[in-house]
């Protein structure tokens, strides 16, 4: 195993899940977008990531349980249909490029990283749950296996710029990704194998250690102070992968 490349990984891990578990996204973009940069193919980046995501959403999933911060119903209504996303996005991965479909999810982003900013720095909007919350999931689990990363990003910034409370729907939705991860990896590692070991334990090796700490972050931060810093990442995510694409 090649230990520099495994350490080198684990900080990556540890950055990433502080900021997923705490902000309730971007694990996968980060890791993913690292992997893409280093030339990996699509399929086997999000393979590799994905699998390292089975034991970091598996302890941020239990940590936020363990803490208070999921709420079960809004959980089964995210992770069945979004399994079920996850399974048909890894099948159409391996086959065809997920490229072309990675503008519109970057604008979608945009737009609702914009409305969690306005809520954040006090515009006044309508609290009410999110109808359809199934559809919503199967479509996030659909986009992050086929993107490598995106499960977050579209789950949590929706729910929240719709009104959902900002601790449970963090907590929720990092626990619903466990179970998606695990459909979207066990489907891609099916197809196209995983390799590259020392990423893959550097990844979710420096994820677990960060899970507990920042689960218990999220449930100590002020509100706002959440949303700003969840409506800031989507926007710089969304307009960085925008301008990638432009160039």
């Amino acid at each position: 195993m090649d230990y520099g490349q495994f350490l080198t990984f684990a900080g990556v891990g540890l950055l990433a899940q502080i900021v997923d578990g705490a902000l309730g996204m971007a694990y996968g973009l980060i890791s993913n977008s690292i992997l893409l940069a280093l030339g990996l193919p699509p399929a086997l980046a999000s393979a590799t990531v994905h699998t390292a995501e089975v034991f970091t959403t598996g302890v941020s999933g239990a940590s936020h349980a363990w803490f208070g911060n999921v709420r079960w119903k809004l959980f089964w209504q995210l992770a069945i249909p979004g399994a079920i996303g996850g399974v048909l996005g890894a099948y159409f991965l391996a086959s065809v490029p997920g490229e072309t479909i990675r503008p519109f999810v970057n604008i979608y982003l945009l737009i609702l990283g914009v409305m969690v900013l306005l809520r954040a720095f006090g515009k006044r909007m309508t609290r009410h749950q999110v109808q359809h919350s199934g559809m919503l999931g199967f479509f996030a689990g659909l986009l992050d296996a086929i993107g490598g990363g995106g499960w977050g990003p579209l789950t949590t910034s929706t729910l929240i710029a719709r009104g959902g409370a900002v601790r449970s729907t963090i907590g929720s939705v990092n626990a619903a990704e466990f179970v998606v991860t695990a459909c979207v990896s066990a489907t891609l590692a099916w197809h196209v194998g995983i390799g590259h070991w020392s990423i893959v334990l550097g990844l979710l090796t420096g994820g677990v250690i960060a899970a507990p700490f920042a689960a218990w972050l999220v449930r100590h931060l002020p509100e706002r102070a959440v949303m700003a810093a969840v409506g800031s990442l989507i926007v710089l995510i969304s307009l960085g992968q925008l301008a990638h694409m432009l160039r």
